[in-house]
């Protein structure tokens, strides 16, 4: 039996190296993104293919990366327009190595640390007034007394403007 595993274990560390390129199919499944989204990356700009002489689309493993960063940019909420502009080199057939993904992170810190913020800010407002109009919170009458907020604008000022802590909460523990 151990045998027969070192024959395999051999047989799998002698196949040739992968192709360059990759069915619509084979992406999807390496990536784990739908073929679906892959061709909408395509149509979007995001991405790139060849095609065969049978007109089947083909895409280089470098797509892989650019998958994985449309990925992680969506995960941090960006705009698809912004990712395009920071897969910029990529987009042209440059291969992204380290250097490049460590431009595109360091592009993208100062928007997700204002966003990180800004959540932060919603999540500790969320049982307070938060100036929205409806005057049926209890502190209303403290923080937006008879709707002046309503003088700012539409929607709920109280959670993009700095709101005095509430005066029965002590400060909250970032733990």
């Amino acid at each position: 039996m151990v045998e027969d595993k070192a024959k395999v274990s051999n047989k799998i560390n002698s196949t040739p190296p992968s192709t360059p390129y990759m069915s619509v199919g084979a992406l999807s499944r390496r990536s784990g993104i739908a073929v679906s989204a892959i061709h909408y990356y395509e149509r979007e700009g995001l991405l790139r293919a060849t095609r065969n002489s049978a007109n089947h689309r083909r895409y280089n493993r470098a797509s892989l990366r650019i998958l994985a960063i449309i990925k992680a940019g969506q995960r941090a909420g960006l705009p698809l327009s912004e990712i395009r502009t920071a897969l910029g080199p990529a987009l042209s057939g440059d291969p992204l190595g380290r250097e490049e993904w460590r431009r595109i992170s360091e592009g993208w810190r100062d928007d997700l640390d204002q966003r990180i913020e800004t959540l932060k800010r919603v999540r500790d407002r969320l049982s307070i007034c938060i100036r929205c109009g409806c005057l049926s919170h209890e502190l209303c009458r403290m923080f937006n007394p008879e709707d002046a907020a309503a003088a700012e604008g539409p929607g709920a000022p109280g959670l993009e403007a700095d709101l005095p802590p509430r005066p029965d909460a002590a400060a909250p523990s970032h733990s």
